[in-house]
């Protein structure tokens, strides 16, 4: 098994796009993206688009930010209607030396042989001091014990 774990994921865009991030090949990358791509954040609504354009522009940052950015698979299902769930994560090193990292679920949908919608749950991982119960506290009581966050 490929050590990203793309071979998890089935032919067609989803895998050709992934391999294509971790070559830093945007314009290869771009082409599994129809031009109406929509990506959905549910956990963040105002960074949902829709548009190959945004994809440009975020990779494109990504790769010069992250100069190092890999993305790793770690499961991959088929579900109805051209659906693909990944369990993915990423690291990459900013120019301050410091670690970017992010893990999470999207859930592609695939039209026409492109990529042509997502739900992105990708968040950064948090390695504060929080365990459990600071969580489930923060979520009852909100972050500074008054409303919620």
């Amino acid at each position: 098994m490929d050590a990203s774990g793309i071979d998890r994921v089935p032919d067609g865009p989803v895998r050709r796009m992934l391999a294509a991030a971790n070559r830093h090949d945007l314009e290869a990358m771009l082409t599994e993206f129809a031009d109406d791509y929509r990506n959905t954040t549910p956990a963040h609504p105002a960074r949902s688009f829709t548009g190959s354009v945004q994809v440009r522009k975020n990779w494109a940052a990504l790769f010069a930010g992250l100069p190092d950015l890999s993305l790793t698979v770690h499961d991959a299902a088929t579900g109805p209607a051209g659906r693909i769930w990944l369990e993915w994560s990423n690291r990459g090193t900013r120019a301050d030396g410091s670690v970017q990292r992010a893990a999470g679920v999207s859930i592609l949908t695939v039209r026409d042989d492109r990529i042509a919608a997502a739900q992105f749950y990708l968040e950064p991982v948090d390695h504060g001091p929080g365990d459990v119960n600071v969580a489930i506290g923060e979520v009852v009581r909100g972050i500074d014990g008054g409303g919620r966050p």
